[in-house]
């Protein structure tokens, strides 16, 4: 039986892996500034990498990394043609990175 997306052309991809990320922005107030964080969340899927404003093709998707901070913290970049975009996490990304390198891999022995 199609469910209504597949009958509609949509075709929607298994979400392989997620990490939440932070985007701190200066808001200003009542005549006070203040930084103000904001949780989101990064996902792979099969064909794509998304955060909550940008898509990123999986082809275009050159590698991933991750950056430990003093404070605990930490940079997750993910590197494409179009530049290195990096997101403020709290938590270590190792299953979102491994996640990634599996599907990496898996789309190079498929090209090759």
């Amino acid at each position: 039986m199609m469910t209504d997306d597949k009958r509609q052309g949509v075709c929607a991809m298994t979400r392989l892996a997620s990490h939440p990320y932070y985007k701190v922005q200066r808001e200003v107030r009542k005549l006070e500034q203040e930084n103000v964080e904001y949780k989101r969340e990064i996902i792979l899927y099969e064909d794509k990498v998304e955060t909550k404003y940008r898509t990123f093709p999986i082809e275009t998707v050159l590698d991933m990394s991750y950056r430990e901070m003093p404070d605990g913290e930490g940079l997750l970049y993910l590197h494409t043609t179009r530049g290195v975009f990096s997101y403020m996490v709290k938590d270590e990304p190792a299953s979102f990175l491994s996640a990634y390198k599996e599907l990496d891999e898996e789309r190079r022995k498929r090209e090759s």
